[in-house]
């Protein structure tokens, strides 16, 4: 087969979630495909890593799509220019934009659809093309892939996308996540929280984050609880809004926060693994790969009682309302106060966590392949 991928999100040291996807499949299918031959299209200057095996073929189209008006040109011109010319078995895109002006069959990887419910946590611009295109996406695509089943259902619903259509591919972990020695926990907490013990949030700093909650319910708990803990936020900030500033500028222990920017994953497995808990509470989310990741690291994980974390984290974490400051500090004076819950819900993590890896997803999305492939138009 020819396979046509959109790969524009694997950026060399600026991989997030669905980069990671992208990576991190792409380059298990590849290999274990030798017989069909991959065509990736980026949209800049790509790095070599990124071309796994000879069955890979790195194709540029200009211009580089980093906004509305280029995400559109992008796909409806630069994209379906060569998929019209070179008619390709298939078209697979991680990121679940489509060429709504192209012939071939096409698998979108719809991740989730925050901004159909929070839309102001996007710009207006980014909001209008979302809303836009992403139902035409889902009525486009011959087959849709997602990371949970709270994402299928939410497709569902929104789009009006029949079930047979779509197929869940769970995310997985990266492999380097594994718990730490005593030693690389010290030298760690020497290293990001000035010795100190500390909880841990990971991800972009975006409103659907509920950062600004974190911050809140971080100072109730020192203010309940009379310890050196430090908070730790591991991400850019990629919108750094009002609110999440009133927040952190209105903390009494604001000092006690540690930013740390984006850390290479060597840091960031040993952050994940000395940290007291990982707080990740989001108020909406498609899957949440911190949760595994805590998981791997034998590491405690205090998380959402909403959208698709729970699916995720099953009973191997502290299910939190995410819009109660109160919930998530008690959570957090639960887990550094009791040594015997940490160890259940580390005990807990390590069975939970095989339900996940990227060879699984890999498979997955392979069979989400020659369905789509086999389907009619």
């Amino acid at each position: 087969m020819e396979i046509v991928v959109n790969t524009r999100l694997l950026l060399k040291n600026k991989l997030e979630g669905i980069g990671w996807f992208s990576y991190e499949t792409l380059k298990r299918i590849t290999t274990a495909h030798p017989e069909h031959h991959f065509i990736f299209l980026f949209d800049r200057d790509f790095d070599q890593d990124f071309i796994f095996s000879d069955n890979v073929t790195p194709l540029i189209l200009s211009p580089p799509a980093r906004h509305p008006f280029l995400f559109y040109w992008w796909f409806e011109f630069s994209v379906a220019g060569f998929l019209n010319k070179f008619n390709p078995d298939l078209f697979i895109s991680p990121d679940g934009y489509l060429s709504l002006s192209s012939k071939c069959k096409q698998l979108a990887v719809i991740h989730d659809i925050s901004f159909e419910h929070h839309p102001k946590d996007v710009s207006w611009l980014v909001r209008k093309y979302y809303t836009y295109f992403f139902p035409k996406f889902a009525k486009k695509a011959a087959r849709i892939a997602t990371v949970s089943e709270f994402s299928k259902r939410d497709i569902i619903d929104q789009y009006k996308i029949d079930a047979s259509k779509i197929d869940v591919v769970y995310n997985g972990c990266n492999d380097n996540y594994k718990p730490c020695s005593d030693q690389i926990k010290k030298e760690t907490k020497q290293k990001f929280a000035n010795s100190c013990d500390f909880f841990l949030f990971v991800g972009a700093l975006h409103p659907r984050k509920n950062i600004s909650r974190l911050f809140e319910a971080f100072d109730k708990f020192k203010s309940e609880n009379s310890c050196e803990v430090k908070l730790v936020i591991v991400g850019e900030k990629y919108r750094w809004t009002s609110e999440i500033k009133r927040s952190y500028i209105n903390m009494r222990f604001k000092d006690d926060v540690v930013f740390t920017g984006r850390l290479s994953t060597d840091d960031l497995k040993n952050v994940i693994g000395s940290a007291v808990a990982m707080t990740y509470v989001p108020y909406f989310e498609g899957f949440g790969i911190p949760i595994l990741e805590a998981m791997n690291c034998d590491t405690p994980v205090i998380t959402s009682n909403i959208t698709s974390m729970p699916e995720v984290a099953g009973d191997a974490a502290l299910l939190v309302d995410p819009h109660s400051v109160n919930a998530i500090a008690q959570a957090m004076s639960s887990i550094y106060l009791d040594g015997d819950l940490r160890k259940n819900l580390i005990e807990k993590g390590r069975k939970r966590r095989l339900d996940f890896s990227w060879d699984k997803t890999a498979d997955a999305l392979w069979k989400s392949i020659l369905k789509t492939v086999e389907s009619e138009q």
